[in-house]
């Protein structure tokens, strides 16, 4: 049998077959459809109807209403009444109405494992990878035809090894490893490829910071972002509920599968930020050092989680955010918020200026609370094309939850290692 990766076990499993080559055509049987309020019911309906066909399995169906929630005005309205009604009249057994974004809330219920093999109608559904799932996204007429058979073909990739040695410095994160790796191969440096992170750097990393590695491997241009299970992985997994027997030593890559390697250095990593308008336009902390800002927002799937709102309230513990900022945080779920809550770091938060906003997708995607006019904004976001996050005249610089902070209370583009350098003094 040929040595296979990480991403084509997952294949082969989901076409029953022994093994796959890459560039190989399969048809795979799906384990589970994500979609959300903006992608689903109000496309899906229509067409579902249109062709007079029922859902394949609904048991392997997931809507969560993320992107239009709280609804803002009448559009909004419009196409969340759509999804809620036809969760209703589908009797939907996975709905999520507003308690968090997509990409969180489906590991945080328990939805994925290693081994599953799964589509989003999202580009941000790579986020799975971090569990060992082959989890990619697609658009609505794709997802049609998913719901409708339960499968989707796809074409083997090939894989490249994103390979961290060492170990991350204090006020360095994984929102760092991805925006120096965006920075150096492109947002198509892995176009259609699978991506698989690997080394001491990305085992000594938790779940939540896991997950950031892979939902930004979208912004690689990969069609998947692999990490193998570990005890990490079970562990998070028996967290919530998941406490199936995972073969550690099957789901991953073998030893003489063919991938190509890049190595990194975590030791000698410094603190990112990806300047207007797109994440591969990457310089360091020190570069940047000095740029004004006037809103720092934390939020969405990749920079909200618990341990993003922990990083920030390590350097604004005791701090006040500058006069001239506003800083605003929309948690990744309320589970997450409600944890952050009871550690006390929500009150941290506030007491240093922050404004708390829904745990949805928020400014993130430009629907609720879309900035406005020609503003500096320090963002732990995934993405700052022009106009994403409200107006084309709003410049985003992307970083860690880590820096935002730190540059909350700078009021400009600050390194978060000094400030946490001097709070431990």
């Amino acid at each position: 049998m040929t040595a296979q990766t990480l991403a084509q076990k997952l294949i082969a499993r989901a076409s029953h077959r022994p093994e796959v080559a890459v560039d190989e055509i399969v048809t795979c049987a799906v384990d589970l459809a994500m979609f959300h309020d903006s992608s689903g019911p109000r496309r899906l309906k229509p067409m579902l109807e249109k062709l007079g066909a029922k859902i394949w399995d609904k048991s392997k169906v997931v809507l969560v209403m993320d992107h239009y929630v709280p609804e803002e005005d009448d559009d909004s309205r419009r196409i969340l009444k759509i999804a809620r009604d036809w969760a209703f009249d589908q009797q939907l057994p996975n709905v999520y109405d507003s308690i968090g974004i997509c990409h969180v809330v489906l590991p945080q219920k328990g939805h994925l494992r290693p081994g599953m093999f799964c589509v989003g109608g999202d580009s941000h559904s790579p986020t799975g990878g971090a569990f060992g799932a082959y989890m990619f996204g697609i658009g609505s007429t794709e997802m049609l035809g998913v719901v409708v058979t339960g499968e989707i073909w796809v074409r083997t990739p090939s894989t490249v090894a994103m390979d961290w040695s060492g170990r991350l410095s204090v006020g360095v994160t994984a929102k760092d490893m991805m925006l120096h790796m965006i920075g150096q191969f492109g947002t198509n440096g892995a176009n259609y490829g699978a991506v698989e992170f690997t080394g001491a750097a990305v085992s000594a990393l938790s779940m939540q910071e896991r997950m950031t590695l892979s939902n930004m491997s979208a912004e690689l241009g990969a069609q998947v972002g692999l990490i193998a299970p570990d005890q990490t992985t079970v562990d998070y997994l028996a967290s919530v509920g998941v406490d199936e027997p995972i073969d550690l030593d099957y789901w991953r890559t073998d030893d003489n599968a063919q991938r190509e390697i890049r190595s990194f250095d975590a030791d000698s990593l410094s603190p990112m930020v990806a300047a207007p308008h797109s994440p591969d336009n990457v310089h360091s902390v020190d570069e940047m050092h000095g740029t004004p800002v006037q809103v720092a927002y934390i939020g969405a799937c990749t920079g909200a989680k618990l341990d993003d709102l922990r990083a920030a309230a390590c350097v604004l513990k005791g701090q006040r955010v500058d006069s001239g900022v506003r800083l605003m945080v929309a948690p990744a779920t309320l589970r997450d918020q409600q944890d952050a809550q009871d550690e006390g770091i929500m009150d941290i938060l506030i007491d240093a200026g922050a404004q708390v906003f829904a745990t949805s997708c928020g400014a993130c995607s430009g629907y609720g609370n879309a900035l406005k006019g020609a503003t500096n904004v320090i963002s732990s976001t995934a993405r700052n094309f022009k106009g994403r996050m409200g107006s084309a005249e709003t410049q985003v610089y992307l970083a860690s939850p880590y820096t935002v902070a730190a540059s909350a209370l700078a009021g400009r583009i600050a390194d978060p290692r000094i400030m946490l350098a001097e709070g431990r003094q």
